[in-house]
């Protein structure tokens, strides 16, 4: 069980916020704190100390990444608020396939692979907090006729998962918006 962190502090999140962006340039796997204390100009002994250990700065790691993650959803779920589930997921999917969030991207698909793999690792839990987070975001907005949300959910992140993959933007963006444009749309205002 990882130790607890001591309580938050300025240098905490300056050091929490350089880690993030390493990994994200970087990812989890193989991570070893002195290349990541000697990029972002700190030590190993200080990031034991601002963490408790390196389970602990790991756990800091994927919640700074999760926080990343709810504001997409809170800004979808804002626009959203007189949507339908097809403007709503064209909305999310067009976050998905912007380049400038593959390394945000990569790291949450890193981290969701971990949480199967290891359930109880630091990333205990990330995989299914990020399904329930998708599906809160979707029971909201439209009428759920024959499981569309689950569906929608599925095809969304296999399309995410196959983007990252192989980086073929045209056939998979294709692909998403032709199963989004079979999705209904809400009828008058």
């Amino acid at each position: 069980m990882p130790t607890p962190a001591p309580p938050q502090s300025a240098r905490r999140a300056e050091l929490l916020e350089l880690a993030y962006r390493y990994v994200l340039e970087h990812g989890l796997a193989e991570l070893s704190l002195r290349p990541l204390a000697a990029a972002i100009g700190s030590s190993t002994g200080v990031l034991m100390f601002v963490f408790g250990s390196k389970d602990g700065l790991l756990t800091a790691l994927l919640a700074r990444a999760r926080a990343d993650e709810l504001a997409v959803l809170d800004g979808v779920r804002a626009n959203a608020v007189d949507s339908d589930l097809r403007t709503a997921a064209e909305a999310v999917w067009d976050w998905l396939v912007a380049p400038r969030h593959r390394a945000v991207l990569g790291l949450w698909l890193e981290a969701y692979a971990r949480s199967l793999i290891d359930p109880d690792g630091p990333w205990a839990g990330f995989a299914a907090a990020t399904v329930r987070d998708w599906l809160a975001l979707l029971d909201g907005i439209g009428p759920d006729r024959d499981g569309n949300r689950t569906l929608l959910l599925a095809v969304l992140r296999g399309g995410l998962l196959d983007l990252l993959a192989t980086g073929d933007v045209e056939r998979v963006d294709g692909a998403v918006r032709q199963y989004l444009a079979e999705l209904p749309r809400r009828a008058g205002p």
